[in-house]
């Protein structure tokens, strides 16, 4: 962890080429700061490049207003992190430590400079992805989260950030950090609370809130029609992304809850070309989310796509769940699968407190030490139990067949029977689940006998429920609701729908192989068959 720390400490400090500042002089102008002064605040957007020519700017502490970090930025570094690509805002506050010199440059006219510029943008990117892990592995942010073990809103909000690699701070109800902040704040008794900043308490706290405040709900012109929009932020829609801005296409993805989509809840992905020793879903998808906003791809979220209209000039208009309208020339439906609810008693009253459907390091830290269950036979499933044998007392997997040849890789296979600290139960299934406000047992149908086991957490993962409800009658869909595509629609081209310039791509299309590597490789291959369309 030091080794790693220490990189990322030396990445955030590459500097760039003179050719590079001589860009950012001819498009930006100077600025000066005294000694003291406040460049950012909590919450200001990242809207101007700065890079520092004379002087020293410092990271201070929101609350106390001191030096928050050892070391403070100098001449030939910049300001900044991943968040600037997309308009995102300031998580903590940056002071003038002297008198400072800077180059602004308009965020806008710095991201056509590093779309000309590869070299630069490289450098850029380096340094500000390096800083975003490094606040997440320090927990270095003005987003603190208290009592995250005790409210299932505040629990959603830690999932929201950590699936989208937002830094966050955690304070456990009666520390002295919560104590410190409750007074900071006025917050009557100890209660759960969210708090941005140095004293902005977050009143009914949801994701939709959170991400307002950390600018992630980009604003659009209300007549502004983009080349394509992309419902669904998974491995095949980040991958569209990507592409679509690479060809210079007008791209927005709006997605309802993190980007990753159920690929983002894999812990460890070891199949995928490039990547040997594994990688997990989150980071993978991630580093496409920051090559799409380098090619100019705007990202919406949490939104969530509620309807679908095809207007007579061809135009597509897409409402989502607050009321705002997107419209596009072509729509790339990514919106994958979801895991089926099971059909038990009190399920729904236990999900985020008991029931799970994803095995992030947010959800294993709710069952270390304790019997867990993993509900499914797929790949999903088993890295599930694989990542979570690290840190509950035993994981029982749980199968309704006979064998998981059929649905499970042979390596993944292996390891599962190998490790003293999984269990696969043949022939079973969930049966009821008990507790009072969180769940606390299960009971298993284990070949027809009753076993109930204490267990605070199940992971579900079964079912591959297809989210097209929204499509309304645009489109033909198959028996189970996946979108048809290519021949099954009456179309030559292979993703395209029995709607023209309506595409569907990854898990949600008939007939796809649901892997993220083919979901790749769909996103990347649309946008051919989009511009063909957005031309024409």
């Amino acid at each position: 962890m030091e080794s790693l720390a220490a990189n990322l400490r030396e990445m955030t400090r590459t500097p760039l080429h003179q050719s590079h500042v001589d860009t950012l002089r001819d498009l930006g102008s100077e600025l000066t700061y005294s000694a003291g002064q406040i460049i950012a605040e909590v919450g200001d957007p990242m809207d101007r490049f700065l890079y520092i020519l004379d002087g020293r700017v410092e990271v201070i502490d929101p609350y106390t207003r001191e030096a928050y970090l050892p070391d403070s930025l100098g001449p030939t570094q910049f300001l900044g992190e991943i968040a600037f690509l997309s308009g995102g805002s300031y998580t903590l506050p940056m002071r003038a430590k002297e008198d400072t010199r800077v180059i602004a440059v308009p965020r806008k006219l710095m991201l056509d400079a590093m779309s000309r510029i590869p070299e630069m943008s490289d450098i850029v990117i380096s340094v500000f992805a390096a800083r975003r892990r490094r606040q997440i592995e320090d927990g270095d942010s003005s987003l603190k989260l208290i009592g995250v073990d005790q409210d299932r809103n505040i629990r959603r909000i830690a999932e929201f950030a950590i699936r989208n690699k937002i830094p966050f701070q955690t304070m456990e109800l009666g520390s002295a950090d919560a104590d410190d902040v409750r007074q900071t704040c006025h917050l009557m008794g100890e209660k759960p609370a969210v708090v941005f900043g140095h004293n902005r308490v977050v009143d009914d706290p949801t994701p939709a809130k959170v991400a307002q405040l950390l600018g992630l709900e980009q604003a659009f012109e209300c007549d502004e029609t983009v080349d394509v929009l992309i419902v669904g932020g998974g491995p095949a829609g980040v991958a569209a992304a990507v592409y679509a801005g690479a060809e210079g296409l007008s791209a927005v993805l709006v997605e309802d809850l993190a980007v990753g989509g159920q690929a983002g809840t894999s812990s460890r992905i070891e199949n995928y070309m490039g990547f040997p020793t594994g990688i997990s879903g989150a980071d993978l998808v991630w580093r496409g989310e920051v090559q799409a906003m380098k090619f100019g791809a705007r990202f919406l979220r949490p939104r969530r796509a509620t309807r679908l209209e095809h207007r007579e000039d061809g135009i597509f208009c897409v409402t989502l769940d607050n009321g705002q309208e997107l419209c596009a020339k072509a729509v790339v439906v990514a919106t994958g699968v979801q895991y089926r609810r099971l059909p038990l008693d009190g399920l729904e009253g236990f999900e985020g407190v008991g029931i799970y459907y994803a095995a992030t390091e947010m959800e294993a830290r709710y069952c270390k030490g304790s019997d867990v269950v993993v509900v499914g036979g797929g790949n999903s499933a088993g890295q599930a139990a694989m990542h979570l044998s690290r840190t509950a007392k035993h994981v029982h997997v749980l199968v309704r067949g006979d064998s998981l040849a059929a649905s499970m890789s042979d390596y993944l296979l292996s390891r599962l029977d190998a490790d003293p600290a999984i269990t696969i139960h043949y022939r079973s299934q969930l049966k009821s689940l008990h507790g009072g406000d969180a769940m606390s047992s299960v009971t298993v149908d284990r070949d027809g006998t009753d076993w109930r086991l204490d267990c605070p957490a199940a992971f579900i993962m079964v079912g591959a429920a297809p989210n097209t409800g929204w499509l309304a009658d645009t489109c033909q869909l198959d028996e189970k609701g996946f979108v048809l595509t290519g021949s099954q629609a009456g179309t030559a081209s292979t993703f395209a729908t029995s709607c023209p310039g309506l595409f569907a791509v990854g898990d949600v299309r008939a007939g796809s192989v649901k892997r993220v590597a083919s979901a790749v490789g769909e996103g990347s291959v649309v946008i051919s068959q989009v511009w063909e369309h957005v031309q024409e």
